[in-house]
């Protein structure tokens, strides 16, 4: 199990602009040849825009891009015509196949925080599709085949347990509040990158929000 603390995350984004980004994975000019990608997570962002702030239309192609809102509202408007707003609770998906552009903004009055995953597919090109599940429940898994991922979103009380699933790569996300995971104290914005998975266990420390990711060698 490989921890990766918070304040080890390289720091990018715009604060001028309202936009502070801490990146978990080698991003932009912040180049590390050892820290490229894990399984098929190749982002995990934490992004925080202020009231009015926003990414103006960008592209993407062969990446599946999920995101998780922790606080505020982010919305989202790409240009195969999808227009929605993701709150705390809700996941999103962008698969950006052969390529599309979008926008995502905070145009609420209040600050926005959401965790952004991006996933290497398993082949390039395609239609782009893009999906919205609202107020996904606890421990209820969510796929994403094009990359042999699975996503798990766990909410735990304080001294509640949770089974980590075996599988041969496995990254855990600690969105809000403390765990402990196979002995390891881990607080907001910590990850942690395992490799052959087997019979660990998370506990909440205090009340917390986890999510994990479970790879599989060939496809969910």
């Amino acid at each position: 199990m490989d921890v990766r603390r918070a304040d080890e995350r390289y720091r990018g984004g715009d604060p001028a602009a309202g936009i502070d980004t801490r990146h978990a994975f080698s991003f932009g000019s912040h180049y590390d040849p050892g820290n490229l990608r894990f399984g098929p997570l190749i982002a995990c962002n934490e992004e925080r825009l202020a009231p009015g702030a926003g990414f103006d239309e960008h592209p993407h192609s062969h990446t599946e891009i999920v995101t998780w809102v922790v606080e505020g509202e982010l919305t989202h408007r790409d240009s195969a015509g999808h227009e929605s707003v993701v709150r705390p609770g809700d996941v999103q998906r962008l698969s950006s196949a052969g390529g599309v552009r979008h926008v995502e903004r905070n145009d609420a009055d209040v600050p926005l925080a959401f965790v952004q995953m991006w996933l290497a597919p398993f082949g390039p090109g395609g239609d782009p599709s893009y999906e919205t599940v609202r107020g996904i429940a606890d421990s209820t898994p969510y796929a994403v085949p094009e990359a042999g991922a699975m996503l798990y979103v766990r909410r735990l009380g304080a001294g509640e347990r949770t089974a980590v699933p075996d599988a041969p790569h496995v990254y855990v996300h600690v969105v809000r509040g403390e765990v402990l995971l196979d002995g390891e104290r881990l607080g907001r914005g910590d990850a942690a990158r395992i490799t052959d998975a087997k019979d660990l266990e998370a506990e909440g420390v205090t009340g917390a929000e986890l999510l994990a990711w479970i790879f599989g060698p060939s496809g969910v």
